[in-house]
């Protein structure tokens, strides 16, 4: 299941705070804050997908994640690769160093990320 664009942006607040009662994600959003009662849908849709859940404390409530924000990212990632990149993760990272412009600096901790993990499965 997948979270709307809303939605995720909530999530990223639930990530970020791991437990958060109302009015601190509400807290969390830019100005125009959205309205409470918007925040409220957004959670209650994402409690009833698995996304989130809360503890109820006397009349509020306090939401934290059931999902890890790693293993969601990670899921939308293969999706894409599987979609666009023939389930090919060199053509992917072939796509990836040539179209987002990074720096030289960014590609050398990308090669020694790649290196690392080269390494960590080697043993």
């Amino acid at each position: 299941m997948q979270l709307s664009q809303t939605e995720e942006e909530l999530m990223q607040y639930v990530w970020k705070l791991e437990k958060a009662f109302m009015k601190d994600l509400l807290d969390e959003y830019p100005e125009p804050k959205p309205a409470p009662t918007t925040v409220a849908t957004l959670l209650k849709r994402m409690t009833e997908k698995g996304f989130v859940d809360y503890e109820q404390m006397g009349r509020s409530r306090q939401y934290y994640p059931l999902v890890k924000k790693s293993d969601y990212f990670s899921k939308h990632v293969n999706g894409l690769i599987r979609k666009f990149f023939d389930n090919s993760a060199s053509q992917f990272a072939s796509f990836f160093t040539k179209e987002t412009k990074l720096t030289e600096e960014e590609l050398k901790e990308l090669k020694a990320i790649v290196e690392k993990e080269i390494e960590r499965k080697n043993q």
